[in-house]
């Protein structure tokens, strides 16, 4: 119990820190690395604000699963992880992470037929197998946990 202890507070301290940074990336790093990207080759100028919009929107799916992330030790911390309760958060990841690879699946597309060299593409779909990897992972996780929920659900009747 006292490693679950630390291993949830450590675990929020680290959340919060990769949150911030995130927002720095999300309104500081990435659209002046897009715009100076932008200036210094004046034929990918048009796609600056797409690319511009897909980063913060990519970045703010992150940001959701960090707070779903939150909460979800704050359930832990509570014992009542294995309630109806922590479903809407797990649903919440899912969805996040389901938006990113939507977003990552058409970025691949437009790269893929428009690249003249293959490292983009192969960069963009190994990070797009790995958000489907991750996906599928969370659906068997959810799964797993409405099985729980449901089994705790029924001992407690019993009980």
């Amino acid at each position: 119990m006292v490693t679950e202890k630390w291993a949830v507070a450590a675990l929020r301290v680290f959340l919060v820190v990769l949150f911030g940074v995130l927002v720095v990336f999300q309104t500081l790093s990435l659209p002046g690395g897009i715009a100076y990207h932008a200036q210094q080759n004046p034929h990918d100028a048009p796609l600056r604000w797409p690319l511009t919009a897909i980063a913060v929107f990519l970045v703010l799916c992150v940001q959701v699963v960090l707070v779903a992330t939150w909460k979800l030790l704050t359930l832990v911390k509570k014992d009542r992880i294995f309630t109806t309760a922590s479903l809407k958060w797990v649903d919440a990841i899912v969805w996040a992470i389901g938006a990113a690879w939507l977003v990552l699946g058409g970025m691949l597309l437009f790269v893929g037929f428009n690249a003249d060299d293959p490292g983009m593409p192969m960069l963009l779909f190994l990070v797009t197998v790995s958000v489907t990897v991750l996906g599928l992972v969370m659906l068997v996780m959810r799964a797993l946990l409405r099985q729980a929920t449901a089994l705790r659900s029924d001992l407690e009747a019993v009980i």
